[in-house]
């Protein structure tokens, strides 16, 4: 495979709202959805439904969101083999509120994805040690993760961590070392620095001082500020493609999964940067998670605009 993902897999319970509720406010929304989500999930999507191999490794419940779980994953053409079924544990899920213009707050119950541990490990590791590209986020125990990415880079490959949902004490030294890039968003950033960039000038600043820490390559995601990034040799500021959001749910997955895809590609990492964030900005015109990450073809056509 040339591409594995290693974590969450969640079934998604999804409110459109014509804006969000207060603290202990009741509001009638709109309508709802039940789709595929989880941060593994949808990084496996984006990066299939862009034309990728992908090994997606994770574990399911045994209840009633595991087969439609399942059977999303299969529609998207994603391989099941190394989807796990948990028979102590239950799917995670997601409790989604989605306001006016995309901005959205969610509760995540992780289920079978906090039981993720070294025999998932063990069971993935043909498909590990081929991938040329592994994606991590933190929905999933740390310590299998880093086990997974040891066995990735003993065999050439390249590690993109997605830092979320981000540790209040930051990420170690040793974390940082042990990946090749890392994708956080403006608040993920600030929960690892100590101090959240505010600008685009501060989040090249902020991908600067996690490269000092360890990371080889930072890129710090400012959502319609665009991003910056800081790596061997290139150090720059990416502007945003201009959309109208819906819904900007999982949009940094599709951001993760379009990176993997064209680094996989053989792409440069500026020129991967620009398709990984043409992938995000398209994701955040549809609703839903992994539905909305966009097809190879929808992204050409939209970075051919003038």
């Amino acid at each position: 495979m040339s591409i594995a993902v290693f974590g969450s897999i969640n079934m998604d319970v999804t409110a459109y709202m014509h804006r969000l509720p207060k603290p202990g406010e009741t509001l009638q929304g709109k309508e709802y959805k039940l789709g595929l989500g989880g941060k593994g999930a949808n990084q496996a999507v984006a990066a299939r439904k862009l034309g990728s191999d992908v090994a997606f490794i994770c574990r399911l419940g045994n209840d009633d969101f595991a087969k439609p779980a399942e059977r999303e994953l299969a529609s998207y053409g994603v391989d099941l083999s190394l989807v796990a079924r948990d028979a102590e544990g239950a799917t995670g899920i997601a409790i989604i509120n989605v306001g006016e213009g995309g901005e959205n707050y969610i509760s995540l119950i992780g289920g079978g994805n906090l039981r993720v541990d070294a025999s998932d490990v063990e069971r993935a590791k043909p498909a590990l040690a081929k991938a040329k590209v592994l994606l991590l986020q933190l929905e999933v125990p740390l310590a299998a993760s880093l086990s997974a990415a040891a066995i990735v880079k003993a065999h050439g490959g390249m590690v993109i961590l997605d830092p979320a949902p981000a540790p209040e004490g930051g990420l170690s030294a040793d974390v940082l070392k042990a990946v090749d890039i890392i994708t956080p968003n403006e608040t993920e950033a600030g929960l690892i620095l100590g101090w959240q960039p505010q600008s685009p000038e501060e989040g090249l600043k902020a991908a600067k001082e996690l490269r000092a820490r360890g990371v080889s390559t930072a890129v710090v995601k400012l959502g319609g500020k665009g991003l910056a990034v800081a790596g061997p040799g290139v150090e720059a500021i990416i502007p945003a493609f201009k959309v109208t959001p819906i819904d900007t749910v999982a949009a940094g997955d599709s951001f993760n999964g379009g990176l993997a895809h064209a680094l996989d590609q053989g792409h440069p990492l500026e020129a991967a940067l620009r398709f990984a964030a043409a992938c995000g900005a398209l994701s955040t015109t549809k609703k839903g998670a992994s539905a909305a990450a966009p097809t190879k073809a929808e992204v050409e056509a939209f970075l051919a605009r003038p």
